[in-house]
């Protein structure tokens, strides 16, 4: 979901400033509810850490493929969540994507507000979303896949929405940008298709390692229920 450079540029890209300030208000929220009901500050921090080398990982390891306006990524947002928490999610994914900018795609920068916005008001959308899918007597180790590809689907769609809005907003809506924007969507695909396997089976592994997967690195609902 990299947007890639001279999708928006000049002024235009100040909106991506604003919007970024919103997504790290969002994220600030949730790390409090972080705090105040998953663990405390250790636990975030502890879970933030690991979120960031896991999110730095998916971008510069996993493949990754340019199609049309943006990057075909395997993010796993839903995954991130699920396992550390929405607080140490956002946090992961805002750091590892400015570490890989950073290290590696310093190219990658001045989108950087764009991209951070792609990734963490869907993850913020499918933390309400969790609430009204999933029973509070549900630990997430027991969700089902229809719950698991609700999360997934979710947010995938929103990140596909907040790629075509930035495409949209710079270069408007001519067959060539509309038919980049369409290419874009339709290889994530792909991606709406696995991320829920993914999660059914991490959180299999986290059931049947749960003496491994509790404690501080780990979000509290994974095993025990609301």
């Amino acid at each position: 979901m990299h947007i890639e450079p001279g999708v928006v540029e000049g002024a235009k890209i100040l909106l991506s400033y604003a919007t970024a300030v919103t997504a790290f208000g969002l994220t600030a929220k949730l790390a409090l509810g972080s705090v105040r009901n998953n663990g405390g500050v250790a636990a975030l921090a502890l879970r933030s850490l690991l979120t960031t080398a896991l999110v730095f990982c998916f971008f510069e390891v996993f493949p990754h493929h340019a199609v049309g306006v943006s990057e075909v990524h395997l993010i796993l947002g839903s995954t991130l969540l699920l396992l550390f928490g929405a607080g140490a999610a956002a946090i992961g994914l805002a750091a590892g994507l400015l570490l890989q900018g950073l290290l590696f795609a310093q190219f990658d920068l001045p989108q950087y507000g764009m991209n951070v916005t792609t990734l963490l008001i869907p993850l913020w959308g499918i933390s309400l979303l969790a609430k009204r899918i999933v029973a509070p007597g549900t630990a997430y180790v027991d969700l089902s896949y229809k719950q698991a590809l609700a999360l997934s689907t979710a947010y995938q769609g929103g990140i596909v929405a907040w790629v075509a809005f930035w495409a949209f907003y710079g270069h408007g809506f001519s067959s060539e940008n509309l038919a980049a924007v369409g290419s874009f969507g339709l290889a994530y695909m792909s991606v709406i298709l696995v991320e829920p396997l993914i999660d059914l089976g991490v959180l299999a592994a986290a059931k049947a390692l749960s003496r491994f997967s509790q404690g501080p690195l780990f979000n509290v609902r994974l095993h025990q229920p609301a």
